[in-house]
């Protein structure tokens, strides 16, 4: 890892948040999260993530939404970083139906102010999330980051597809560096409860019906969380040890996709339960997920290394455990 860096976090409590935070703090980073807490899912949860990342001397949190121009701008004035990350969003595919503002809110309003903040303070170097999910029924398998025929499926998928968009605007205008990560299907111990896995796991130990969409024919390309801990570690090595701006966007998956009754049958295994299941139809779900990093390979050494069924069955166990 890089020399000591001063790093503000934005949804620092969320899942992929709340890991890196603890990662670098441990690599002794200075962290100053920021997070709205917002009510998509258990603040509890996000409480029990903050309440674990506050024992470090390292870090600090403040309460705060990235719409808030003013006081965004205030917060990033004061603390003077080295680097920001972004991963404050509006998560989830299909509450984009039911709350479409709060994806124009945050992913796109609160992204903007970011890179106003960044560019009034002369900050030059960003890391943000975006997501598979901007591929959408793309024809080319895997998912290669030079596609030129995106197709997102969703509210959710066309805003990370503008975080893009925008952060090529602003380094072509202003020379800010950034590197953009597609994530995909990242699960692991303390994450979000709303997504297939851990609903599906949940549900299972309760013994309560899920629903499955599209009649299961999907396939996602599951990342564990500490696989895309180290794509993002070695993402801040490559964007402050980069002279000259850059503008980067890099798939980290596990090139891997596993089948949705793959999924579900390994769950049933672990937990010693039978899958009560009921089928919805949906619009807004992409059939396949499947990552090409041949690119995050080259140029950041990412090399994912949990399989999803030994982190599906550690997964399991984090959750009996509670």
């Amino acid at each position: 890892m890089t020399s000591k860096k001063r790093i503000f976090l934005t949804g620092g409590c969320g899942f992929i948040g709340y890991h890196l935070s603890d990662s670098l703090l441990q690599n002794g980073h200075k962290v100053y999260c920021i997070d709205n807490l917002n009510s998509y899912y258990s603040q509890k949860l996000k409480n029990e993530r903050l309440s674990l990342l506050e024992k470090y001397e390292e870090f600090e949190f403040e309460l705060l939404d990235i719409s808030d121009y003013k006081k965004l701008f205030t917060s990033l004035e004061n603390f003077k970083p080295d680097l920001i990350i972004n991963l404050a969003a509006q998560a989830g595919v299909r509450y984009s139906q039911v709350n479409p503002a709060s994806y124009i809110a945050s992913n796109i309003i609160g992204y903007s102010n970011l890179l106003e903040c960044a560019r009034n303070l002369n900050l030059k170097r960003i890391i943000y999330a975006s997501s598979s999910s901007v591929y959408g029924e793309c024809d080319n398998i895997p998912f290669k980051e030079k596609e030129k025929n995106i197709k997102p499926l969703s509210l959710y998928a066309s805003t990370k597809y503008t975080n893009e968009l925008i952060s090529k605007n602003y380094h072509d205008m202003f020379g800010i560096s950034f590197v953009g990560l597609r994530f995909f299907t990242v699960y692991g111990d303390y994450g979000r409860p709303d997504m297939a896995y851990f609903d599906f796991t949940k549900k299972a130990i309760n013994e309560e019906e899920i629903t499955i969409f599209n009649k299961g024919e999907m396939s996602r390309d599951m990342t564990h969380i500490s696989d895309i801990l180290q794509g993002i570690n070695s993402s801040i090595e490559y964007i402050m040890l980069e002279g000259n701006p850059i503008n980067e966007i890099f798939n980290l998956g596990n090139k891997d996709p596993v089948s949705l009754w793959d999924l579900i049958n390994l769950i049933s295994r672990e937990t010693s339960k039978k899958i009560k299941y009921k089928f919805e139809d949906t619009t807004t779900e992409v059939k396949t997920t499947f990552a090409d990093i041949s690119k995050a390979e080259k140029i950041l050494n990412y090399n994912p290394k949990v399989s999803y069924k030994e982190g599906m069955k550690n997964f399991v166990q984090w959750l009996l455990s509670r």
